[in-house]
């Protein structure tokens, strides 16, 4: 099972470093996080029920609390705070950061929004 040993916010709350259990370490940003949040608000309850989240360029990571020992709540500046991440998909995210980054910008694109 995928284990994270340290979670560090940056000072201007818009990056979560994520360090795994193998020593593998990810700069995700907030925004990431934020519009690709694994609450039901964002993903519904099913692949049809998902949002396209967009305007959070500059949003911010206000707090991260454990959820158990396999995740963590964050909070983010616009009071979103329902996502529980946990280590697998922080790792999928971070793993996969280019290819959904990618994606998320052509979905945005293609529905006239912005970030």
């Amino acid at each position: 099972m995928i284990g994270v040993t340290k979670l560090r916010v940056s000072s201007d709350r818009q990056t979560m470093t994520v360090t795994f259990d193998d020593g593998v370490t990810a700069d995700i940003a907030a925004e990431m996080l934020r519009v690709m949040s694994p609450s039901a608000e964002v993903q519904g309850h099913g692949p049809s029920d998902r949002k396209l989240v967009s305007g959070k360029s500059r949003v911010q990571i206000t707090a991260v609390a454990p959820v158990g020992n396999y995740a963590v709540r964050i909070t983010f500046d616009d009071m979103h705070s329902t996502g529980i991440f946990t280590w697998p998909y922080l790792r999928e995210l971070a793993d996969e950061r280019e290819a959904k980054w990618a994606g998320y910008l052509a979905e945005l694109a293609a529905k006239g929004m912005s970030r």
